[in-house]
């Protein structure tokens, strides 16, 4: 009788292992799926898409504004090139008004 009621033991231990394993099969595929959900769910996927074509159009617009501000830089000497003489010409107009007056009066 004992070996009967090992082989009962043994068999109901069985089914239960067996029940837990499908259990654990179970929520282990309900936890993926969750997971899933919230991974729709929060759009992250799009969110990181759309921050990496964000990023691209900075830096874009980043090397844009350094051109600018090298083309800006050069033209900024010119002005200053230009200036001196400008200022040398304007001071000798000036001069020359007043000679001008003088052989007037």
């Amino acid at each position: 009788m004992a070996s009967a009621s090992s082989k009962s033991a043994k068999s109901l231990f069985n089914e239960s292992k067996a029940r837990l394993a499908d259990r654990v099969q179970i929520n282990v595929n309900n936890i993926a799926s969750v997971a899933r959900q919230i991974q729709r769910g929060s759009k992250s996927n799009e969110i990181l898409m759309h921050s990496a074509r964000n990023f691209a159009l900075q830096q874009h617009a980043l090397e844009n504004t350094d051109q600018n501000i090298r083309k800006l830089q050069v033209n900024a000497v010119q002005l200053k090139l230009q200036y001196e003489p400008i200022s040398k010409n304007a001071t000798l107009m000036e001069e020359l008004n007043e000679q001008v007056r003088s052989m007037q009066r």
